[in-house]
């Protein structure tokens, strides 16, 4: 065992935790690690991958066993946050990973109907499931989105555009936020609509970006879509707390990928410093580099500490809800600066190599951004949590 190895303490990860993380791993590294320059080049990976993962029971996880899914803990979904990081790809872990922002809205609040319609051909890895939240006007403001749904007797006729949204292209159901009562403003007048990817008047558009090539992020068009009223999630103008709870699982996830992938960096750093020869001695004996590979240990301890110390919180209710969702805010913070931070010593370190396409600190690097900016800016967060606690 190295230093970069350090057990987890038995209260987060049981021996069931710790069986499920090594077959996962296992799988990771034989049929993701390998491919995901190609794939990222290819700004694209096999449909096919959907169905192999859900073979391990990984999109199932959390979902009741009537729907197809195995009931587990929030620390499943770590362990899954923290194997998916390891490929040190984050557009291979967003699109495969969509159904976990997707589909909850629709188990909390759906009726039996729309969840037994919706939710086992996806845990199958048949069907893909996206969320449609934000828009070019308000990022995730959610309060202040334009895309509209007025009743026209058993459909929603819906109009407007969502944009940055996770396997857009791809998906079969796309959960939708829209603004049902137009007279109200804010918070008030959101519902939630499923909105199936064959749906006529539905156009995609593919965006390029920065990071997550391997990603398909999409421009949603909506003109005139016709939507079954049998599609409403939950209650007609009630949509806006489902998508709220459904930010902080979301949050706290992109916290937990942050720190696998801030590790990803300080893996391959240690193991260049250590074959790297300057002047005839390894970099790893050059002080100012030890330095630097302890300064990014100590940030992923720090920031993996808070995710754990947080998710047992939420599974044993030791926190008022107002704490709780500050916590996770600044979580996300903390732990997207870590990987911020690695990813840019790594670089570093690595020298003209980090510089190279094909090295994992170099696509981190990339794609630091979008984890900083995704489900909520820095300052967003910092905002909401102050908010939270009554600054």
């Amino acid at each position: 065992m190295d230093f970069l190895d350090a057990p987890a303490l038995p209260f987060y990860f049981t021996p069931e935790h710790a069986q499920f993380r090594a077959t996962l791993r296992a799988f990771i590294a034989r049929e993701i690690t390998p491919h995901v320059n190609e794939w990222d080049e290819a700004e694209t990976f096999p449909r096919a991958l959907y169905a192999r993962v859900a073979e391990l029971g990984v999109q199932g996880l959390g979902y009741p066993e009537e729907l197809g899914g195995t009931p587990a803990d929030l620390f499943y979904q770590l362990v899954v946050a923290e194997e998916f990081a390891r490929c040190g790809c984050g557009g291979v872990q967003a699109s495969l990973n969509s159904h976990s922002i997707a589909l909850p809205p629709i188990l909390k609040a759906g009726s039996a109907a729309i969840q037994r319609r919706v939710i086992p051909p996806v845990l199958r890895g048949e069907k893909i499931a996206a969320l449609a939240v934000t828009e070019s006007s308000g990022g995730s403001d959610v309060a202040h989105l334009r895309t509209t749904a007025f009743r026209d007797g058993d459909h929603y006729v819906v109009n407007g555009e969502k944009t940055f949204i996770t396997s857009g292209m791809r998906a079969d159901f796309i959960t939708t936020a829209v603004r049902t009562d137009p007279t109200v403003k804010g918070a008030g007048g959101i519902s939630v609509l499923v909105i199936d990817g064959d749906t006529p008047g539905l156009t995609r558009t593919a965006l390029q970006k920065m990071g997550w090539w391997s990603s398909d992020t999409a421009h949603l068009r909506f003109d005139n879509c016709r939507v079954p009223v049998a599609n409403l999630v939950g209650e007609e103008h009630r949509g806006f707390k489902v998508f709220m709870h459904n930010f902080n699982s979301e949050r706290l996830f992109m916290a937990a990928l942050a720190c696998g992938f801030a590790e990803v960096c300080l893996r391959e750093a240690v193991g260049w410093a250590r074959q790297r020869q300057i002047a005839g001695s390894p970099l790893a004996e050059r002080q100012v580099v030890r330095h630097k590979l302890m300064d990014m240990t100590m940030r992923i301890d720090a920031a993996r500490t808070l995710v754990y110390e947080l998710a047992w919180r939420i599974e044993h209710q030791h926190a008022r809800p107002a704490q709780l969702v500050a916590r996770v805010c600044l979580a996300k913070v903390q732990a997207t600066q870590a990987m911020q931070f690695c990813a840019d010593q790594a670089v570093q370190l690595l020298g003209g190599m980090g510089f190279m396409r094909g090295t994992a600190s170099e696509r981190i690097y990339r794609e630091v951004k979008v984890m900083m900016i995704g489900g909520g800016s820095e300052e967003v967060m910092k905002d909401l949590a102050a908010r939270q606690l009554g600054l």
